[in-house]
């Protein structure tokens, strides 16, 4: 995700409360019309078109694809290296579905976009990792040491909360899941907090001392959890906050093949391959 401020990115966070897997939807209210193509009553013969990053997303739906094929869906991977066409094309109708991003993410996209995003289902948590650059632990940080995190309000707030976690910074009372590098009210180590591309700071984590890094970033670049040094408590505010979902357009979460697609992704298949093969980078949580 690019910065909020190049991308319009601007604006009120609003969390929806979300049903289980599968189940309801959650975004802010729209009043927009749902002039998404109307659902579909049998699930015979369609295809779903659904946008996905490389990893994790797309290698769980290649799992899906097969589920979903016993029931006469066919389902169309497109895959996508940036977190904002995917959503466009949702909107537009040139997808169906998305399942990329974190229920934050959506919230504010649509705050900001005038997108009509829901979700369909909550899928996994992706927990954020602290990895080794230039500087092999946290202890050896020296002062005015380097840290890169995402540029984007939603995974810098989150990659701040990991560095309080850790105790190199404190912020201001309240910051949460919006706070900035502004809001950072105690630095006693001096901390030079890099702002990168997320996507970018993979190829960059041997420039800096340290990196906060997205699962599914870390995963593409071969980075392990069980490497991190240090993770995001799973027990905190940001495993709800950042639940990953299946995204789709207004009106159209009640399409039957819409919840197949839901199911299929909360199934016991799923559970297995996202355990048996991110090794805790990716948590399910149905």
């Amino acid at each position: 995700m690019k910065k909020l401020t190049s991308l319009l990115l601007a604006g009120a966070l609003s969390v929806g409360l979300l049903t289980g897997c599968g189940g309801g939807t959650a975004s802010q209210p729209s009043t927009a019309p749902q002039d998404s193509a109307a659902p579909s009553s049998s699930t015979e013969n369609v295809t779903l078109k659904v946008g996905a990053t490389p990893a994790p997303h797309a290698e769980i739906l290649e799992v899906v694809k097969d589920l979903l094929a016993e029931q006469g869906i066919t389902l169309e991977i497109v895959e996508f290296n940036d977190y904002i066409i995917p959503n466009t094309a949702v909107e537009s109708g040139e997808l169906d579905a998305n399942y990329f991003q974190h229920i934050t993410y959506m919230n504010e996209f649509n705050e900001s976009d005038g997108t009509h995003l829901v979700s369909a289902a909550e899928v996994h948590y992706e927990p954020f990792g602290l990895y080794a650059g230039k500087t092999d632990s946290i202890d050896a940080l020296a002062d005015g040491a380097q840290i890169a995190v995402p540029n984007d309000t939603t995974n810098e707030a989150r990659a701040l909360l990991l560095l309080e976690q850790e105790g190199l910074i404190k912020l201001k009372e309240g910051a949460g899941i919006t706070a900035t590098k502004a809001d950072i009210a105690e630095n006693p180590k001096n901390l030079d907090i890099v702002e990168l591309e997320a996507a970018q700071i993979t190829s960059r984590l041997a420039d800096v001392d340290l990196a906060v890094i997205n699962g599914n970033y870390a995963i593409d670049a071969g980075l392990k959890v069980a490497d991190a040094l240090a993770v995001e408590s799973a027990d905190g505010e940001a495993a709800t906050a950042y639940v990953n979902v299946l995204a789709v357009k207004e009106g159209r979460e009640n399409d039957p093949a819409i919840q197949a697609l839901a199911e299929a992704l909360c199934s016991d298949e799923v559970k297995a391959f996202m355990e048996e093969t991110y090794e805790g980078a990716v948590v399910p949580v149905f």
